[in-house]
């Protein structure tokens, strides 16, 4: 027998509205970015480092903090969470449209961040209790829908937005979307108390986000000062001490942010797993995709948020239609079969790219109906496969997984591109100072080429070149990635009996 929902019918689906307002931010801030970082690289200036932090920022501190934000929601309830969460959003987000320096927008985007991660991690966990059995599944994948009109049309308005009124529009936009959101949520989500008890685990919120923190800094520095540089090896060594004192700190207290117990389960790894797939088959080619577009092909902002369409569209249908599919297939299977997809479409993509936009549309589309049937699955796995007291602390650790990989993808594919393009041109340019090729390869690896020709004068032809090679190689490699992963979610949920259990809340 379906149990019954926590509160009316009417304020129930308000309340979705509310979570799914709340969701759609989280692809606006960082689809808009992706676009309009050519605009504030002309407009305000900055280092490769400075402008990969206006992407990485936003998501290093969602990443961060989503965790601990799921730990005060179980602690204090949801619309506490959610309130606070929204208005501080609001509070970073309207200034970054002012800011004077690329700086500013970097710490102004981490501080929007952790409002961001405040507001979604108490919306999901707001949900789980009142939705059951089909509903809930339908209402997971209605949020996913959200997440693919975010991704679809997010490049698409901030590129009008760019060439209409200004790249700071792209932030106005996105805070009247928050206030939007906080209005709702204020008139919909009752006061509840915390369902967990005890104390807020700070010594492991501060390792973690230590540990996370320091990494994607290395990594992100690394591209442009070389990885025997004395920075990028002690933030990246800082990181391992960190991330091994989170874990010891998780064993040890009593009242732990993360119950490490729950990676017991191999239905709960699997769901992990499942979670930072998108990061590097999907997410990463949201960031680095218009960069090319506009940077090395030429095309404008608005044309550039056009073909991304072509990526994100099927991210509107497909998370509905893979959970009718689960009426006749296993959700791991589905997710399975995803993946492949994406494998195939990336390969497509890497071999057609530099063939001119009307050949991307099908290997692009291809990927985004591979992504959407896992996307419109994995939320409602998420929160199925611990008890109800438990929901906030899943429900942290799924998207904090599924963020913080966004943030790692990024900085590893963006180091990977760029290390890939340094050493085609020191190879062909052995006289080239290493400072200057460094440089180079880190702006041609954002898409300025342009910039990147300034420090090694008559070598634009060569680092266009290297540029396209560099890129094809690493779509290569995210099309392996892609199938490995695909193995490894069938060995842990495709199973009939990993995917019963997957369905099944786990009773203490």
């Amino acid at each position: 027998m379906t149990p019954p929902a926590l509160s009316p019918a009417p304020n129930r689906w308000l309340q979705l509205l509310a979570a799914c307002l709340t969701a759609v931010l989280i692809p606006l801030c960082f689809t808009g970015p992706a676009v309009v970082l050519p605009s504030i690289s002309q407009a305000l200036g900055g280092t490769p480092v400075q402008l990969n932090w206006i992407l990485n920022g936003y998501i290093l501190a969602y990443g961060s903090v989503i965790m601990v934000s799921g730990s005060l929601t179980d602690l204090y309830g949801p619309r506490r969470v959610w309130l606070g969460g929204l208005a501080w959003f609001c509070a970073f987000t309207f200034p970054i449209a002012w800011a004077p320096s690329a700086s500013w927008i970097d710490f102004l985007r981490l501080m929007q961040g952790v409002g961001g991660a405040a507001a979604f991690a108490a919306a999901m966990s707001s949900l789980a209790p009142l939705f059951h059995g089909a509903a809930r599944a339908r209402a997971f994948s209605l949020l996913g829908t959200t997440f693919g009109i975010g991704l679809s049309f997010g490049p698409l308005i901030s590129g009008w937005l760019v060439q209409t009124a200004g790249w700071r529009w792209v932030f106005h936009g996105t805070g009247l979307v928050g206030l939007a959101g906080l209005a709702l949520v204020a008139a919909s989500v009752r006061a509840t108390s915390g369902a967990a008890q005890g104390r807020f685990d700070w010594r492991g919120a501060l390792s973690f986000t230590g540990a996370l923190g320091l990494f994607t800094y290395g990594m992100l520095l690394a591209p442009e000062n070389g990885w025997a540089d004395l920075a990028v090896a002690g933030s990246l060594l800082l990181s391992a001490l960190l991330a091994a004192a989170f874990v010891v700190t998780e064993m040890r207290t009593p009242h732990p942010m993360l119950d490490l117990t729950l990676f017991r389960g191999a239905r709960f790894v699997g769901v992990q797993v499942l979670a930072a797939s998108p990061a590097f088959l999907f997410i990463v080619l949201i960031a680095i995709l218009p960069g090319r577009f506009i940077g090395i092909d030429g095309y404008s902002a608005l044309q550039a948020g056009q073909l991304m369409i072509g990526l994100a569209a099927p991210l509107l249908v497909v998370p509905f239609l893979a959970a009718l599919l689960t009426r006749w297939a296993r959700p791991g299977a589905l997710s399975c079969a995803g993946l492949l997809a994406v494998a195939a479409g990336l390969a497509w993509l890497a071999r057609d790219l530099a063939g001119g936009a009307q050949g991307l549309w099908l290997p692009m589309g291809l990927i985004g109906i591979g992504i959407g049937l896992p996307w419109g699955l994995m939320d409602a796995m998420a929160v199925s496969v611990v008890e109800r007291e438990r929901v906030g602390m899943a429900t942290g650790i799924f998207n904090t997984v599924r963020v913080s990989a966004d943030g790692v993808a990024i900085a590893v594919v963006s180091a990977l591109l760029a290390t890939l393009i340094h050493a085609q041109a020191a190879t062909a340019l052995p006289g080239a100072g290493r400072q200057d090729l460094l440089q180079a390869a880190n702006r041609a690896a954002l898409g300025q080429l342009a910039e990147a020709a300034e420090l090694l004068p008559g070598a634009g032809a060569l680092l266009h070149q290297a540029y396209d090679a560099a890129f094809g190689q690493v779509l290569y490699a995210l099309a392996v990635f892609a199938l490995l992963l695909a193995g490894l979610v069938y060995a842990l949920l495709g199973r009939p009996e990993a995917a019963t259990a997957a369905a099944r809340p786990q009773v203490s």
